[in-house]
């Protein structure tokens, strides 16, 4: 962890969209978007924590606007929040139309990514320095979406275990 990309919280990724990554209606297909995603929320808790990441969850996905192939796709991704060895990653996607100059911004999303050991055990990442107060805002509505996350699995849980046992009488 002594590598001089650790710790470092913010990451931005620029992907130009082909047409392989287009739909039936030939916009860009969310499925190539999520995968993107995937692969800068790794990107950014990998190299804050040090460690090889892998996805929790991914929250609140919501496409505005469709993507074009032909576009210039930004990620701009950023640990939001940290715990003993998870990290909520936030990203920010904008699209720009090369020809036409415009500048849109089409979805964001939260990605919890947890680091491992050799042994795939959730390893310890370093805590989150919040200098600004932006950094302190996203902080905290993460650890209120991770609390509400949370207590919906809860809820689920109950739920389920009170369906199964409802049938089995």
């Amino acid at each position: 962890m002594n590598d001089a990309l650790s710790g470092q919280h913010e990451l931005s990724m620029t992907v130009l969209m082909t047409p392989d990554m287009a739909n039936f209606s030939g916009k860009v297909h969310g499925g190539a978007i999520l995968k993107k995603l995937d692969e800068v929320a790794y990107a950014c808790a990998s190299r804050y924590s040090g460690s090889y990441v892998v996805t929790l969850s991914v929250d609140q996905v919501l496409f505005k606007q469709p993507i074009h192939v032909g576009e210039l796709v930004t990620f701009l991704a950023s640990i939001n929040h940290v715990g003993s060895s998870s990290m909520e990653v936030g990203i920010k996607v904008i699209a720009e139309s090369i020809q036409e100059k415009v500048i849109r911004h089409t979805n964001s999303c939260y990605l919890t990514m947890v680091a491992v050991d050799k042994e795939g055990r959730p390893a310890r990442v370093p805590p989150l320095s919040l200098e600004t107060s932006l950094q302190q805002l996203r902080s905290d509505k993460a650890a209120l979406r991770k609390k509400l996350r949370k207590e919906a699995e809860e809820e689920a849980r109950q739920t389920h275990e009170n369906h199964y046992s409802v049938q089995s009488r």
